[in-house]
């Protein structure tokens, strides 16, 4: 579970040196880029210099702060354009000189220069003809090798500047952020401090950039990712964000309203360089953004729900006719209207994984119509999938896809049509000789057959397994477990699961077996489920295991305070020990730790084992009686099968 710092709202303090100690605000205020009069301004020169990277003499402007003196040392940020700019982008459209003089008669930065080159290395290097053409998209990868060579060491001669890596800062917008998370990222032994504001395609592949986590986490002084959340190149932020997090590298996620504009980037340049050169308070990074990334469980392009880089989320919706409303995630939060009758909280920082959530709107609880709801807690609720370290395994990613197809089905035991759900492996269709396993899986109790296909994330578990080889291609069977009468603890009982495994066994592998390729026999057969799914996986499991050769419990246990129940069920394990241990390939019991609710059951139900001598395997997981626990229930299940 991910360990935060706590969530400070309209400030981060930064932990700086006592001349530079100050509250920084998330966002600039109204004015920073207009001149103020009567305050000391720096200056803009033009240089040039010999590149021998390009073959020829380029240019670049340098700014050098108010009470520049030759005499004194500085460091060094520099500041990179787009693909359609040059070395006067910046200066045109940004107005970095009037950004910086104001920053500085504030107190809010430290004295710098900064150099806006030309980061199209090439002879001709006008933003004209095709921009976009492939030699002029290489000369911004070539620009790096004149960076390094050329024009930092012409800098380091011809002005005082500080040349050590960690008075070295690189940052750029758009093609120039792609380009400095890419110089910055690849040279850390060159620079210490990182920004890529809006960054584009050009940026590399996480994994790339960051080969070594521990490294960068060790080198970087500050690593800066921004972008506005209407720019089409979110995408590249994001992901760059995602693996940042998920490897523990600190940094800076910053996202605001706006687009792939200067909007956007003349704020990313105030706040990123009143960082610079300082000491910063690594732990309050997480929380230093403006909006946060709307939830992958949002509908469409909603914009809220929104999650926080520290796992806060923020909530939103415009009722201007509703008097009170409150968010209901299991506690409630009291949601605040402004005068555009737009109500909107803000959580304590949630746990990893999927949140069912309602809006209590003048009392009467409603799903939220901008989030993806789900069939949980026994009736249709919102959800919101909170990001976490440890996920990957269920992450969309670029294998071979298997197909979540739905069969309806009669079934004779409940006399009603009912439906369930097969994953078929990706080549199911193409290889139509092979036959495959399968592992019929069950959900909880207040959920369906949709709980692992939507909810669960089976089919890219699955997908990421078999690709890895770590599993066997199979088909996983999802079901309806509820069988009707009353739910809770009350339908546990002995008919209730009799009428589950005769479900399983009369109607459910019959409609299997004649519609799908699959091998015959219990060592193709595995039974799985959580909570409620596992109580009846250990009802109709150990009782035939010549059906099934593998078990997984997730979560779950025989009662022990119903012996009305689990007496009969021990008593069949007593007394067919022997079978059962030579029938099953594997009995695995799994928990979510002390604070699942099912942890006491459990226990208490592997001692009984243990006395009886029935043998299984024990895996515990953090996270308590949740979805982040049975996704990794099934993913470690998986991989024992077949």
């Amino acid at each position: 579970m991910r360990n935060i710092v706590p969530a400070i709202l309209s400030v981060v303090v930064l932990s700086v040196s006592s001349a530079f100690a100050q509250k920084m605000a998330m966002e600039a205020p109204k004015g920073f880029d207009q001149p103020t009069a009567g305050i000391a301004a720096g200056r803009i020169d033009s240089i040039s210099y010999t590149s021998k990277t390009v073959g020829t003499v380029r240019k670049a402007l340098v700014y050098t702060p108010p009470g520049y003196s030759k005499r004194k040392e500085y460091p060094v940020l520099y500041l990179l354009h787009g693909i359609g700019g040059d070395e006067k982008e910046w200066l045109k459209g940004g107005r970095p000189q009037v950004i910086l003089d104001n920053l500085y008669a504030a107190g809010k930065l430290k004295p710098m220069l900064v150099v806006m080159p030309n980061g199209r290395a090439m002879k001709d290097d006008r933003p004209i003809g095709n921009i976009y053409g492939p030699d002029k998209v290489a000369a911004f990868a070539n620009f790096e090798k004149d960076l390094l060579t050329d024009l930092i060491p012409y800098i380091e001669k011809t002005y005082p500047a500080l040349k050590s890596r960690e008075n070295r800062a690189v940052a750029g917008l758009s093609m120039g952020g792609g380009q400095s998370l890419n110089f910055g990222l690849g040279n850390l032994d060159k620079f210490a401090w990182v920004g890529g504001f809006s960054s584009a395609p050009n940026t590399k592949l996480p994994e790339q950039l960051v080969p070594d986590p521990a490294k960068a986490t060790k080198q970087l002084k500050l690593l800066w990712v921004s972008c506005g959340d209407q720019d089409g190149l979110l995408p590249i932020s994001q992901r760059t964000h995602d693996y940042l997090y998920e490897h523990k590298v600190p940094h800076v996620y910053y996202l605001e309203a706006g687009g792939h504009d200067f909007k956007v980037w003349k704020n990313g340049l105030y706040m990123f360089s009143q960082f610079l050169f300082k000491p910063v308070d690594v732990a309050a990074l997480p929380t230093y953004t403006v909006l946060g990334a709307p939830a992958a469980t949002n509908v469409r392009n909603a914009k809220y729900p929104q999650i926080l880089p520290d796992n806060r989320a923020v909530f939103r919706l415009k009722a201007p006719g509703v008097q009170q409303a409150q968010l209901d995630m299991g506690r409630k939060y009291d949601m605040v209207k402004d005068s555009s009758g737009t109500w909107t909280v803000t959580t304590d920082t949630l746990s990893l994984g999927l949140h069912y959530y309602s809006l209590v709107l003048d009392g009467l609880p409603i799903a939220d119509p901008a989030s993806d709801t789900f069939y949980g807690m026994g009736r249709m609720a919102s959800g919101i999938e909170i990001p976490g370290r440890g996920t990957s395994f269920y992450a969309l990613k670029d294998v071979p896809h298997g197909e979540m197809r739905m069969k309806r089905y009669y079934s004779k035991v409940t006399n009603s049509w009912r439906q369930l759900y097969v994953y078929t492996p990706a080549g199911y269709d193409a290889n139509t000789a092979a036959k495959y396993p399968v592992l019929y899986l069950l959900h909880g109790g207040g959920e369906d057959e949709t709980g692992w296909a939507r909810q669960g994330k089976a089919d890219l578990i699955l997908d990421n397994l078999i690709a890895e080889k770590k599993a066997k291609p199979m088909l996983v069977v999802m079901l309806d477990g509820n069988m009707g009468g009353p739910g809770g603890l009350a339908g546990f009982n002995e008919g209730t699961l009799k009428r589950f495994e005769d479900e399983l066994k009369q109607t459910v592998l019959p409609v299997v077996e004649s519609n799908y390729r699959v091998a015959a026999g219990a060592n193709n057969r595995a039974l799985a489920g959580l909570s409620m799914g596992g109580l009846q996986t250990l009802y109709a499991g150990i009782k035939n295991t010549d059906m099934f050769a593998h078990l997984g419990v997730f979560s779950s246990g025989f009662f022990a305070n119903n012996t009305a129940l689990s007496d009969p069920q021990y008593a069949f394990m007593k007394a067919n020990a022997g079978t059962i241990n030579t029938n099953l390939k594997q009995l695995w019991l799994s928990m979510g730790g002390p604070e699942d609710i099912a942890y006491a059951n459990n226990k208490v139900m592997r001692a009984k084992m243990d006395e009886l001598g029935i043998k299984y395997m024990y895996s515990e997981y953090p996270g308590g009686h949740t979805w982040p626990v049975w996704r990794h229930d099934l993913y470690l299940f998986a991989q024992g099968l077949f």
